[in-house]
């Protein structure tokens, strides 16, 4: 059995799809099982990481467990029901801001995520991690700005991302649950082209039929705006990491493609996927 936990969140949802496909038996952990809508065979348990007395149930009988949480969560609960629970093999959906070998990382969402790390290696359980940074799915933001006209207005337009299909994220998930071998390995996941933000925003429009373009607005006032509903501290750290990578090509790798066999999707064929998501 193969729990996914964040199963109705974007990299959950398509593991779970992912392992379906393959035959597996899925579990998915979600706080609303009534509104979960997965797919058929699923067994879908209704659990929740602040609540330990749900999570016993949710890992009975399971090997293995793709983790994906919300920054800022407290996994220890989950990690010693796991380990109680003989879960055999834990893979992490990490940050790529996580720097290697650092005892203090530069920001709190490195920390946050290098901490999560540390707890499950000292679990005992065959850990591997997928540290994945800027997403494609971080242009989904833009959806609400195209409904009112074809201007994208952003900070830092020129900075460049490898941004990462969803789906090949999943299937990387997938086959290292499945087929294991990847004991004790932390993953760079990248797309395979480095494109600025700008850059994404024309292949978006051409995806969408719409003339597209970009605006690039001062950083400061957003962050300031931005921090008045979500972790200042957050928000501050982000920020910082799209500022350093302005005027720089993104570091892509193959890392999708040696786990998959096949080459990462390209931004363009993620834009595709999601028109629908613009309108399109």
């Amino acid at each position: 059995m193969y729990l996914v936990i964040g199963a109705t969140a974007h990299f959950g949802r398509q593991a779970v799809e992912e392992l379906v496909a393959a035959g597996a038996p899925v579990r998915a952990l979600t706080r609303t099982p009534e509104r979960a809508a997965l797919p058929e065979g699923v067994d879908v348990v209704q659990a929740d990481l602040t609540r330990p007395e749900t999570l016993p149930a949710a890992l009975a009988g399971v090997e293995a467990v793709f983790l994906v949480v919300q920054y800022g969560m407290d996994v220890a609960p989950l990690l010693a029901a796991a380990s109680r629970a003989g879960v055999r093999r834990l893979v992490f959906l990490s940050s790529g801001a996580v720097v290697p070998g650092a005892d203090r990382q530069p920001d709190v969402i490195a920390q946050y995520h290098r901490d999560v790390e540390r707890a499950v290696e000292a679990t005992g359980i065959e850990w591997t991690f997928l540290r994945l940074l800027f997403p494609a799915v971080n242009s989904l933001t833009f959806a609400m700005q195209l409904q009112g006209g074809d201007v994208i207005r952003a900070p830092y337009t020129e900075a460049a991302f490898s941004a990462v299909h969803e789906r090949d994220v999943a299937e990387v998930a997938a086959r290292i649950l499945i087929d294991g071998g990847h004991a004790g390995l932390a993953y760079d996941l990248t797309g395979p082209e480095s494109l600025t933000q700008a850059q994404q925003v024309r292949v978006l429009g051409e995806a969408l039929g719409r003339p597209l373009t970009v605006e690039d607005l001062d950083p400061a006032p957003v962050l300031e705006q931005m921090s008045q509903f979500m972790d200042a501290e957050f928000l501050a750290a982000l920020f910082a990491l799209m500022a350093q990578a302005v005027g720089k090509p993104a570091p892509v790798n193959d890392v999708v493609e040696q786990i998959t066999g096949h080459p990462a999707r390209t931004y363009a064929r993620w834009a595709a996927d999601h028109r629908a998501d613009f309108g399109g």
